[in-house]
């Protein structure tokens, strides 16, 4: 093992033996970067769920778009950018070796345009992004395959779900996080295989409970107390789930519960020999959040979507994903790519390549698509590029990127945050590393802040009806004022037609809002080290900080205990 002082936040990390072992295979550098900071930087490079009104660079008509106008691109539509109207060739240059990479390459991606929303394959849900397959959706971002669903991302190969984050393979779900194959759940947290659940957490086959936490394959509970099932029903009856005093008492009620009730060091199922937070049926999955079904991969986040393997420091996306390396949003067949970003479906041995499709043996390009052996987009002989690409790998480390704080960026580093045409406070890192705009200005981060529209409200938060059986359509055309923000919000049609079909009151917080209070449950991609609470003096790695008011159990103890 080898300790290395990080050169942005100056704490020391440790290389082990096998990220050594992966150095050499991928023949990289060592990183100079931390963990945290790697995974900060590929963060920054991702506006997951924000949409802003833009210029479309063609047309000069206004366009919905991830990228707002302050971001300096030249943004046009999905059909604009995949049709055959232009080429991404046309911008090719030879490379400067004057000047660094990234000085290069940046230069050239404020010249090529940028699609408007990353999506594809879309069949009428077109205020959607960072999305493919999806049908008739409605702000549903960051997301794959699934249906008929409505302000969420993460929601893979799910139908009719509502306000969710990051659930696969669901139907019928209201206001929950980290479910998989859950039908009808309102409300939950962490349960799996689990059918007409009400506020509950971390549950696994189980059916018709409320306020239940850590069961396992039980029926007709609350608070983790078995019940007939006609005494279940009409438990629930007096808790009338149907209003928003039902729903505000029930939430309370089930996480006071709750917070008595021990957690599980690691936050998944059906793992082998995984740790981190949020990973499920996975095998050697180290220091990773937010991960399914994928193998052989270390320091990896938000790669739900299943069949990834033997890739480390990538982030976002997924599916089948293969050797890959210091990457963010590259999936679909994604192989042996490195340092690169929005690069899909089957694009293959390529490094430091934005917005690639289908492309092979590319090096430092952007918005290719079927292209091989290319660098800043001009194509060379697989002789030419094969004899070129290391003598700049070897002008990278002689004339290395260096931003406006003095870090150093030679061959290994992924690009920096300064470059980032997101605002960071637009980005999924304000949320898992936030700060303020003065710490942003003073590091040079970008900082985009966009005027939001001005609407009349015509009916506060308190005047919308708290039972959804005295709501008609005619509130589809009211603008509702938020209870926790200034902001307004529409309920959209087929959003009341799924809360009466569910029996569901109508919420008093904007989306935005909503999202806020669903991930405030999440835990943070940060682990402590503890010992078991449960006096067994096991030890072990933990996303749960040392202030978590509950229990938090090791694997052994927490088995006896669902047991």
């Amino acid at each position: 093992m080898e300790t290395i002082n990080c050169q942005n936040c100056k704490k020391d990390f440790d290389i082990k033996s096998e990220d050594l072992d992966f150095y050499t295979k991928f023949e990289v550098p060592k990183p100079t970067f931390c963990p945290d900071c790697r995974f900060i930087r590929r963060l920054v490079f991702r506006n997951e769920r924000k949409m802003f009104k833009a210029t479309d660079a063609n047309t000069g008509k206004e366009i919905f778009s991830l990228f707002p106008n302050e971001s300096g691109r030249k943004v046009i539509t999905q059909e604009e950018w995949f049709s055959d109207s232009w080429d991404a060739q046309d911008y090719g240059r030879d490379y400067d070796f004057s000047r660094p990479l990234f000085s290069q390459l940046f230069e050239l991606d404020k010249e090529v345009p940028i699609y408007a929303l990353n999506e594809t394959a879309m069949v009428r849900s077109d205020y959607c992004g960072n999305a493919s397959y999806l049908k008739d959706c409605y702000l549903i971002f960051n997301s794959n395959r699934t249906e008929t669903s409505m302000y969420g991302n993460a929601v893979d190969r799910s139908k009719d779900c509502v306000d969710c984050s990051n659930v696969g393979e669901c139907e019928r779900c209201y206001e929950s996080f980290w479910l998989a194959n859950c039908y009808q759940c309102y409300f939950c947290i962490m349960c799996v295989e689990s059918r007409n659940m009400w506020f509950s957490r971390d549950c696994l086959g189980c059916s018709d409970c409320f306020g239940c936490a850590n069961l396992r394959n039980q029926s007709y509970c609350i608070f983790n107390q078995k019940y007939s099932k006609e005494d279940y029903h009409k438990e629930l009856e007096k808790m009338n789930l149907n209003t928003r005093e039902g729903i505000v008492n029930a939430r309370a009620n089930a996480r006071a519960f709750w917070d008595t009730q021990p957690h599980k060091f690691h936050q998944g199922i059906r793992n082998q020999n995984s740790s981190g937070a949020y990973v499920s049926e996975s095998n050697n999955a180290i220091d990773c959040y937010l991960v399914r079904q994928s193998e052989n991969l270390k320091y990896c986040q938000y790669m739900v979507v299943p069949g990834n393997k033997d890739c480390m420091d990538a982030s976002v996306w997924g599916e089948n994903t293969e050797l890959c390396y210091e990457t963010s949003v590259c999936g679909d067949k994604a192989y042996n790519l490195r340092f690169s970003w929005d690069c899909w479906p089957n694009v293959r041995d390529s490094e430091y390549s934005i917005h690639l499709k289908s492309c092979a043996d590319c090096f430092g390009c952007v918005g290719l698509r079927n292209k091989q052996y290319c660098i800043l987009n001009k194509q060379y002989s697989k002789e030419e590029y094969e004899a070129l690409v290391p003598r700049i790998k070897k002008h990278m480390d002689e004339m290395p990127y260096v931003d406006a704080q003095g870090l150093v960026y030679k061959y290994g580093e992924f690009f920096p945050v300064e470059l980032s045409m997101f605002g960071y406070n637009n980005t999924p890192a304000q949320e898992q590393f936030p700060i303020t705009k003065e710490e942003a200005v003073a590091k040079n981060y970008p900082w985009i802040e966009v005027a939001k529209g001005n609407y009349a409200i015509t009916k506060s938060a308190d005047e919308i009806p708290t039972d959804i059986a005295s709501v008609d359509e005619s509130i589809t055309k009211e603008v509702l004022g938020c209870g926790l923000c200034s902001g307004a919000y529409r309920v959209q049609v087929n959003e009341l037609s799924f809360l009466k079909k569910e029996n569901l009151p109508l919420p008093n917080m904007c989306p935005e809002c909503r999202h806020k209070r669903r991930i405030s449950d999440r835990l943070r991609p940060v682990l402590y080290h503890r010992i078991c609470d449960n006096g067994c003096g096991n030890e072990f790695d933990t996303a749960y900080p040392p202030e978590t008011k509950n229990p938090v159990f090791c694997e052994t103890c927490y088995q006896n205990l669902v047991a």
